[in-house]
């Protein structure tokens, strides 16, 4: 495994890279105090993850890891920063992780082993060819077919799901997200868990019931077994970012939230 580090502070710089060789796994680990150095390396070589400050003078480590990204799409992106201010930025255009400075070598070493398995997570679930636009409006598609929905609102609660990135939502709370302001009482509630069921239906007719997990009333999309362009934006594929025109999933009110947070990375 080949590691890259990137931190304008020499001593900062210096215990990242030797954390990262004190690791069990014994990467290669090559560390740069510009921006522009190491995207300069990564032009001439490859690398499995890059681990980056935020806040650097020659460049900002958001645009930077969308620049890696251009160079490499399959590389791990960890965010590693003395700024908590960046958390939410950094959360939503991650490969990987975010970690605070000061840190330490295990909770390092944990964050990387991570982003490799998520790695290989996500060249498994390609194979599957499940793809998920948001980009517009918001559909799903298998082999190229787009799947039918046999209720619209069942089409929604996965969309919303898709939105939470792979979060947990109860019951109550995605009745609240998808119905507004209609009470949870136990007519609806009935309602609810037959739209449920038909979202169920339809993606165990179409093979892939497996992106979708139920557990003691808590809901949530498995993201790894899905190509989402969502989830390409966030990581910071420049292709994607590109083809990004500022309207994402158009058809549901509670997206606009989402759309004005790409909207403001974009820019």
């Amino acid at each position: 495994m080949k590691i890259v580090c990137i931190d304008d502070e020499e001593l900062v710089l210096r215990l990242t890279v030797s954390l990262c060789r004190e690791m069990s796994f014994q990467p290669e680990v090559h560390g740069f105090s510009s921006a522009n150095a190491a995207l300069e390396f990564l032009t001439q070589n490859e690398a499995d993850i890059a681990i980056t400050d935020i806040n650097m003078p020659d460049m900002n480590g958001l645009i930077l890891a969308a620049k890696i990204k251009e160079l490499n799409p399959n590389i791990a992106i960890i965010f590693l920063t003395g700024y908590s201010q960046y958390a939410v930025d950094a959360f939503r255009i991650h490969a990987s992780g975010y970690l605070l400075k000061p840190v330490n070598r295990d909770r390092l070493e944990e964050e990387v082993r991570y982003a490799v398995s998520r790695r290989s997570s996500i060249t498994e679930s390609t194979k599957k060819h499940i793809e998920v636009r948001t980009f517009g409006d918001f559909d799903v598609f298998v082999d190229g077919e787009i799947v039918s929905f046999a209720r619209s609102k069942s089409k929604e609660l996965l969309a919303y799901l898709v939105d939470r990135q792979g979060g947990s939502v109860s019951r109550s709370a995605a009745f609240t997200v998808l119905y507004e302001d209609l009470p949870y009482d136990r007519k609806m509630q009935k309602q609810f868990d037959v739209m449920i069921r038909a979202l169920r239906q339809t993606l165990i007719r179409y093979g892939i019931d497996d992106i979708f997990e139920l557990k003691n009333g808590v809901m949530r999309v498995i993201p790894e077994k899905v190509d989402c362009d969502l989830y390409r934006f966030y990581e910071g594929d420049i292709d994607t970012i590109n083809s990004y025109r500022g309207e994402y999933m158009s058809s549901y009110s509670w997206a606009s939230f989402t759309e004005a947070f790409m909207d403001r990375i974009k820019d």
